[in-house]
């Protein structure tokens, strides 16, 4: 009997001992387990900080060079807006270039006009197709109707064709506010209407 009872004292004994054993691994785990967590958890931060950093410079980077090319775009533009520099003072050649077949400068002259420049501004004369045209003003039509308008009045102009035959046209002398810039110039006909136009002057050579 009391061998029986010591035996049965020795199974819990050890048994108590087991369980004991399991309790520490299990704690051990979970700390091993929860530190793990820590560990992966501060590397994901790292890595997101670390991304949201280059993001950031990147953009950064991107809104740099994207100002850079819209401030060389707009300056540009202005530049080209401006149109050329006014030639010295002198009397040129210079092209005339229109919007319509309709108003252009005489073919005996290749689409050229005398270009005049005094004290910086500028003035070309241009001789016409025809007679039709009968005044001309330095704006739009809608300018040229009020009150008070200066319209360009016609010269009689003598053109002579590589035919050789000759004929008289209208002339104008149109006020030029800019070269290599296109501006408005509005004509009215014999019908009494008028009519916008755009034109340019580009190529002032010198004349001898």
């Amino acid at each position: 009997m009391k061998q029986r009872t010591a035996a049965i004292i020795c199974a819990v004994v050890m048994g108590a001992s087991l369980l004991a054993g399991c309790g520490t691994g299990t704690a051990n785990s979970a700390a091993a387990a929860s530190s793990s967590a820590s560990a992966q958890a501060s590397a994901a931060e790292e890595t997101a900080s670390s991304g949201s950093s280059a993001a950031s410079a990147a953009s950064s980077g991107s809104s740099g060079q994207s100002s850079e090319t819209v401030s060389g775009s707009a300056s540009s533009s202005a530049s080209a807006s401006e149109g050329s520099e006014v030639p010295a003072d002198g009397t040129y050649t210079a092209d005339f270039t229109t919007d319509s077949p309709m108003f252009k400068v005489n073919e005996a002259n290749d689409g050229k006009g005398t270009l005049t420049v005094k004290d910086g501004k500028m003035v070309i004369h241009v001789s016409l197709t025809s007679e039709n045209i009968v005044n001309l003003f330095a704006g739009t039509k809608e300018d040229a109707q009020k009150d008070g308008a200066e319209l360009l009045q016609p010269t009689v102009d003598t053109v002579t064709y590589s035919d050789g035959t000759s004929e008289e046209v209208y002339g104008f002398d149109i006020p030029v506010p800019a070269l290599d810039k296109e501006f408005s110039v509005a004509l009215i006909g014999k019908k009494g209407k008028w009519y916008d136009h755009k034109v340019t002057v580009t190529n002032p050579v010198p004349k001898a």
